[in-house]
């Protein structure tokens, strides 16, 4: 089992809870595999009436098979103490977390500088854009298993609990089959549909976003005004993919959506998304890849050749995307 396929199982595995709510038999399955785990954390057991965020992230590790090195709590506060013994949390707000790393709130945070509160609220990571990541979470509003898209460096981020899924992919010694692990990327919408009666504060709710994400990520110029029909992107790497798609620069959105997800190659869902923010046509592919890529660099798309060089045999097609992003922006 590769790092990649380890991370998407553990999103996979949270990801398989959304909807649970309290007394549901999803949650009373996060508190079986926490409370039937040894050592059992501070010798609690978590009681169907408890909070239960902690004990989600830790449920999801615990059935992938990695709680030895990640830790278990039912406690946010605990779980902090325990990743920072462990040397696994980093202490930075503006970090760009990977999929299957965990996410610490601090809801007393006024938005300034770094926070150093006390952690209120834990989730994992399923998804990570340019600008956004989204986040699992146990225990949110209503006592549910949801999800919450949150800005890069955005406001209540506490920190991040990062376990090393390298090292614990290769202890691990592919003894895990394969076939069974997650998807190629953790199952989450991408856009929504406007229907009668929809607004973008019950599309932000009913998605685990904000109304704000969404203005920000669609370009919508009035909140209040949206019409029946309409596709409402939920991420910038799936509205860039729109867009592109939609110009004839490329013809296969999902699959670069799913590739961006994948996290094989990590700055494909930046590089998407710049494209998209400057591309207005398309244009005459480029003869070679390389080509593309010169075009891509001196028009400030891309800044780091020699990542894309070194990178371009990670995905099939991954030259012919150059080839088309280069020539829609020559």
């Amino acid at each position: 089992m590769t790092e990649q396929q380890l991370r998407l199982e553990v999103a996979g595995t949270i990801n398989g809870w959304v909807g649970a709510t309290k007394g549901s038999a999803k949650h009373l399955e996060i508190l079986e595999i926490y409370n039937n785990h040894r050592p059992l954390a501070r010798g609690y057991k978590v009681k169907v009436t408890d909070a239960y965020c902690a004990t989600t992230v830790s449920a999801a590790y615990i059935k992938v098979g990695i709680a030895e090195y990640t830790g278990t709590e039912c406690g946010v506060g605990e779980y902090v103490q325990d990743a920072q013994k462990r040397g696994i949390w980093v202490e930075n707000d503006a970090h760009t977390p990977k999929i299957g790393d965990a996410c610490v709130y601090d809801w007393d945070d006024n938005g300034k500088g770094d926070n150093t509160g006390a952690g209120d609220h834990i989730g994992i990571v399923t998804q990570v854009g340019n600008r956004s990541f989204v986040v699992t979470e146990g225990n949110m509003s209503g006592g549910k298993v949801g999800k919450r898209t949150m800005a890069i460096n955005g406001r209540y981020i506490r920190g991040f609990i990062c376990p090393d899924f390298a090292a614990i992919a290769a202890k691990m010694g592919g003894t895990k089959p394969t076939a069974p692990t997650a998807p190629a990327a953790p199952t989450a919408a991408r856009s929504y549909t406007v229907k009668p009666g929809d607004t973008l504060g019950k599309i932000a709710r009913e998605n685990g976003t904000t109304v704000d994400d969404l203005v920000a990520i669609n370009g919508i110029k009035n909140k209040n005004v949206i019409h029946v029909g309409q596709v409402i992107y939920l991420t910038p790497v799936a509205a860039a993919c729109g867009k592109l798609a939609k110009l004839g620069v490329i013809n296969s959105p999902d699959l670069w959506i799913s590739n961006a997800e994948s996290g094989k190659v990590e700055y494909l869902g930046a590089l998407l998304v710049k494209a998209a923010e400057v591309i207005t046509k398309a244009g005459t592919r480029t003869k070679t890849w390389e080509d593309g890529l010169a075009a891509l660099v001196a028009a400030g798309v891309v800044n780091t050749p020699d990542y894309w060089k070194n990178n371009i045999n990670t995905l099939p097609n991954l030259g012919a995307l150059m080839c088309a992003l280069g020539g829609a922006i020559k």
